[in-house]
């Protein structure tokens, strides 16, 4: 592959962060969230064991929920996530080689943005979706002032703070 995947359209749009996750409690938590409606479930890098929480939740989910990571800092995270299976890639930031990992995956990537300059950075280099991060120090005005000049079929989502 050579572009990231484009982000599915979700029935509810959101993205379930489950943080401090452990694999013995993935499967469970991941069935409930998905149960409930939410089809996008991302599992942060710094929870313990996130590899293998991934792996659990994909072999069980795999056909009906789009299972990635976040808090994806380096190309050899997008590796250990693709061996894991994971699809969805979240970073708090924008990195050109893990954007060319993902890409190479065909990975779906929402990489972490804060200003127009790296909106516009990472759209160039393939982002799949924004997420505009923290989005509480960005307020809803920032975010809609930001998103005023971005091409509209920029897709976004706001987290943390």
């Amino acid at each position: 592959m050579t572009e990231t995947a484009p982000f599915p359209k979700l029935k509810r749009g959101l993205v379930a962060i489950l943080r401090g996750l452990k694999p013995g409690e993935a499967v469970a938590i991941a069935q409930a969230v998905h149960d409930a409606g939410i089809e996008a479930i991302e599992v942060p890098l710094n929870s313990p064991e996130p590899f293998a929480s991934i792996a659990s939740i994909v072999e069980a989910l795999s056909k009906t929920a789009l299972v990635g990571a976040g808090t994806v800092l380096t190309a050899a995270d997008v590796d250990a996530l693709h061996k894991a299976g994971g699809r969805l890639l979240v970073s708090p930031n924008i990195d050109a080689e893990v954007m060319g990992r993902a890409m190479h995956y065909g990975m779906v990537t929402m990489p972490g943005v804060f200003t127009p300059t790296e909106a516009f950075q990472a759209i160039r280099l393939g982002a799949s979706a924004l997420k505009f991060f923290p989005a509480s120090a960005l307020g809803a005005g920032g975010i809609a002032a930001i998103r005023a000049v971005l091409p509209p079929t920029t897709l976004i989502g706001a987290v943390g703070g």
